[in-house]
């Protein structure tokens, strides 16, 4: 009943992914930093891997490079046609998934990591504990879990606008920002390991990297 006060995100992201020439830091197709560095240090190796909200593939694309595994899903198809092609021009095997992931059908304890880059910042606050019991419900155990999201107040966005005015707004005003103390009392059934910002990277990086998003990678213990 709830999501029907807000709008089918679905036709705004097919729109928003539409034209892929507009000046959006992540259209270009690099990895993030953070998760380039949880491969680089060894807190991340090759496995299976889900990635929820995956857009045009950026990041799946990364990992699959690594070795993994991917399932990567989307509910823009527009935006899983451009993953696609990208992962063919690197012959790439990445199993897309036009769904939404609240619709997923997933097998308890199958990845082996779970990645989330900016997909849960765009939930409602009435889906935060079903995201959580399916992040839960998809990982093995000893599994990790990593999030990158608005940082409250950011200047890339992180409406500061309680749960109660989301409903009262019928939208969460871009994407809702989350302070250190929210992510780990949301996330709480997890083991945190690392909660940073986001390193700004420059353009023409490798990997990227903008201010005002947190960072954060999870253990199912």
């Amino acid at each position: 009943m709830l999501d029907s006060l807000l709008r089918d995100p679905a036709p705004f992201w097919d729109e928003f992914y539409r034209d892929r020439n507009k000046k959006i830091p992540f259209f270009h197709n690099v990895p993030d930093e953070n998760l380039v560095e949880y491969f680089d240090n060894g807190r991340l190796g090759p496995g299976r891997v889900l990635e929820l909200g995956c857009g045009p593939g950026r990041n799946a694309i990364y990992l699959a490079q690594k070795g993994c595994e991917v399932d990567a899903v989307d509910l823009s198809e527009e935006a899983l046609d451009w993953g696609k092609e990208r992962a063919l021009k690197k012959n790439l095997a990445i199993h897309f998934i036009h769904q939404n992931i609240f619709d997923l059908d997933i097998e308890d304890g199958s990845y082996d990591f779970i990645y989330d880059s900016g997909c849960f910042h765009h939930l409602a606050p009435h889906r935060r504990l079903t995201y959580v019991e399916l992040v839960n419900r998809a990982l093995k155990p000893g599994g990790h879990f990593a999030v990158t999201c608005f940082v409250m107040g950011g200047s890339l966005g992180g409406s500061e606008i309680s749960d109660w005015e989301v409903y009262r707004a019928r939208s969460v005003m871009g994407g809702l920002g989350y302070t250190e103390e929210k992510l780990k009392t949301i996330f709480r059934s997890f083991t945190a390991v690392e909660v940073r910002r986001m390193k700004v990277m420059g353009a023409g990086s490798s990997t990227f990297g903008v201010p005002d998003l947190w960072t954060a990678l999870f253990k199912k213990e």
